[in-house]
């Protein structure tokens, strides 16, 4: 495949959308069938499209793709079962949504990239693919090759308002209209931010004094910031599943329910045991390792868990040790996690530390007997290392879970 196989054209397209993990990609996908959704049922009333903006022009509406209706390559498949919408036909003006990937360099997160832009190319879309980060020259190419179509984009799409190749391409863009999908947890601590006036900074960062890179970096940062405050004719959109308590003065907020994976995949063959999701939490450096392994082991043999679903980013070493000392069979998915559950096997209980999964599982499986249940972090699990801030952010993950079970928390040895 080339680097820009299945890119646009000479026109450029009306709403540009910047991706570097296969959650943000899932949830633009998400963004653009709630959108066509909602232009389609205002057309039918007579209305206009409401805020400003294109519709979204995908060559193909519906979207059956190789993947069928239910997900499965090469069949037709069921309806979407519990929670089907109808496809939505995109909007005939405008040139459309383009997608571009800002591909990192670790090999899981590439995959799953890969396999995601797959079904958006099957949805329709544009999908171009930036070697964002192959070498020290790439984002000098990346950020000129982008230039043209970032000024004349009338939207533009991000799922990560905290990444610094985002906030440098924000600094280029005239578009009036941005949008901000969920990349995550991380989500609730940027909606709190932009709140408080406050400089964007990941919540599992370490306190104190900001480093050099941070303080060179800065005038971007805080350029970026007020692109995504609403004014001066500006508009800004949060597309969130997460629970959004504080919600900026003038920022629009609407409901992610994962309607495009429950019509697009499953309904799920729910099996009788329990999988275990894995988290990052010891690669970021918030968790101890063995604290983590004591924990993960109390989990499986107090459920009787059989699966560890793990983390794209959770490294081979720790993978190998959770397999010997657990017994667990460790799973690498291809895809976001949401589309696995929903396209099954998977278990009867999904068993969770504090994720942005205890909150998005439930929707994906909406319909279905799947229970979710989150366990809380010991405090005692925590390094020395991690940011003061952890323990309050996590235990708050934990509380916003409307539609989880909430178990006791594993005390490891």
């Amino acid at each position: 495949m080339s680097p820009r196989a299945g890119s646009t054209g000479p026109q450029s397209p009306a709403t540009l959308a910047f991706v570097e993990s296969p959650v943000q990609l899932l949830n633009v996908l998400e963004w653009a069938h709630a959108h066509a959704l909602k232009a389609a049922a205002l057309r039918s009333t007579g209305e206009t499209s409401g805020p400003p903006g294109p519709e979204l022009g995908a060559g193909r509406p519906g979207g059956t793709g190789r993947f069928g209706r239910s997900g499965r390559p090469g069949g037709s498949g069921r309806p979407g079962g519990p929670g089907r919408t109808e496809d939505a036909r995109p909007g005939e003006a405008g040139t459309g949504l383009t997608l571009v990937v800002l591909s990192p360099t670790d090999p899981m997160t590439r995959g799953q990239l890969r396999r995601m832009a797959e079904l958006a190319r099957d949805e329709g879309y544009d999908v171009r693919w930036e070697e964002a980060r192959g070498g020290t020259t790439a984002p000098f190419h990346t950020v000129g090759g982008l230039a043209p179509l970032l000024r004349r984009a009338r939207r533009i799409v991000m799922g990560d308002p905290f990444s610094r190749y985002v906030q440098l391409l924000l600094t280029i863009t005239r578009a009036r209209d941005l949008v901000v999908v969920d990349d995550g947890t991380a989500t609730m601590e940027f909606v709190s931010q932009l709140a408080r006036g406050e400089r964007l900074v990941r919540w599992h960062r370490r306190g104190g004094r900001p480093g050099a890179r941070d303080l060179v970096f800065a005038p971007v940062s805080a350029r970026a910031r007020r692109r995504l405050t609403p004014g001066a004719g500006r508009r800004v959109e949060i597309f969130s599943s997460m629970p959004i308590d504080e919600t900026p003065e003038g920022v629009d907020v609407s409901a992610n329910d994962f309607a495009w994976t429950r019509a697009r995949f499953g309904p799920p063959r729910i099996t009788k045991g329990a999988d275990l999701v894995g988290t990052s939490l010891v690669e970021t450096g918030v968790v101890d390792p063995d604290r983590y392994v004591e924990a993960v082991k109390g989990l499986a043999g107090t459920y009787g868990a059989t699966r560890y679903f793990a983390h794209r980013r959770e490294s081979p070493e720790k993978l190998h040790r959770l397999a010997v000392e657990t017994g667990l069979e460790i799973v690498r998915p291809d895809l976001p996690l949401e589309l696995i559950a929903r396209r099954g096997p998977i278990g009867r209980m999904i068993l969770s530390f504090p994720s942005t999964v205890v909150h998005t599982l439930p929707l994906a499986l909406a319909g279905t007997d799947v229970k979710v249940a989150v366990f809380d972090i010991d405090p005692a699990w925590l390094t020395e290392n991690a940011s003061p801030r952890a323990q309050g952010f996590l235990s708050g993950v934990t509380d916003t879970a409307r539609d989880a079970h909430r178990l006791s928390t594993i005390t490891a040895t």
